[in-house]
């Protein structure tokens, strides 16, 4: 299968007023890519409007979690070529930082719902347009704790590790019709993320795994998708925590107790 390019490409990129989804939209729109960009906040993405490069932006304003936003996003995408869809970022989700013990069950649907739900309903829609599509492209925007959990981020991680067995099972499904689905799995990313906690105490701290900028970021994950790789985990601290674990499981679940027990 070629290449994935983004010159004249339809895209679709949910959570992307700021961090990462902001970098993406930046990037696909230099490189000549035309992009439905979702996020609520529609003054954020009226800005996006005006990125400068040979692409544009579609912007469709609401909360991907809403089936009518979600089947306002695939109506653009339709309106680009006729129907095609060449690239999905499933990029949009939240967090929250504390013990399950001590949280509702509000909080654990609410993560849920944006990290997961929305995104598998969205490229649910989405599939018979990326069917059409040049060298089609799923692209999950994961975690390094959807491979190895920690404390404190249940949530959080129940959502990743869910985000990333569905798209090793939707990557099986889908091969025969020539779609490729990328999981991308970042660290820490400078952002906004920390400031939109669900329910979370806003003196909670986070320990990190090597904190990348969002348009590194960005840029990793376009070039992860353009070689069409399944999978592909970022930073070195990163990759230390998944491959630590891998090999030696109750050692990181020992040493993560400890860290915790010591906070």
């Amino acid at each position: 299968m070629a290449r994935w390019k983004p010159r004249d490409a339809a895209v679709i990129v949910t959570g992307a007023s700021s961090g990462i989804g902001r970098a993406l939209c930046e990037l696909l729109v230099e490189r000549g890519a035309h992009v439905v960009a979702n996020a609520r906040r529609a003054a954020r993405l009226d800005d996006l409007c005006d990125l400068p490069g040979p692409g544009a932006v579609i912007p469709v304003a609401g909360d991907v979690t809403d089936p009518e936003t979600r089947e306002r996003i695939v109506v653009a995408a339709r309106s680009i070529r006729g129907g095609e869809l060449d690239l999905l970022l499933n990029n949009a989700g939240i967090g929250a930082i504390g013990p399950f013990a001590d949280a509702s069950e509000s909080r654990l649907r609410r993560v849920m719902e944006v990290n997961f739900f929305a995104p598998a309903e969205l490229t649910r829609l989405c599939i018979p347009l990326l069917r059409q599509g040049r060298s089609a492209v799923i692209g999950n925007i994961g975690s390094v704790l959807g491979h190895r959990a920690v404390p404190d981020k249940s949530e959080y991680c129940a959502s990743k590790f869910a985000m990333h067995g569905w798209s090793d099972s939707l990557r099986a499904e889908l091969k025969p019709d020539g779609i490729q689905v990328t999981l991308v799995s970042p660290s820490t990313t400078r952002s906004e993320f920390f400031q939109t906690l669900v329910e979370t105490n806003p003196d909670s701290g986070s320990r990190s795994f090597g904190s990348w900028h969002p348009r590194r970021v960005a840029r990793a994950t376009l070039a992860a998708i353009a070689a069409r790789r399944a999978e592909v985990i970022l930073s070195v601290a990163g990759k230390g925590l998944v491959y630590a674990d891998r090999l030696a499981p109750p050692l990181m679940n020992a040493v993560l107790a400890k860290v915790n027990r010591a906070v």
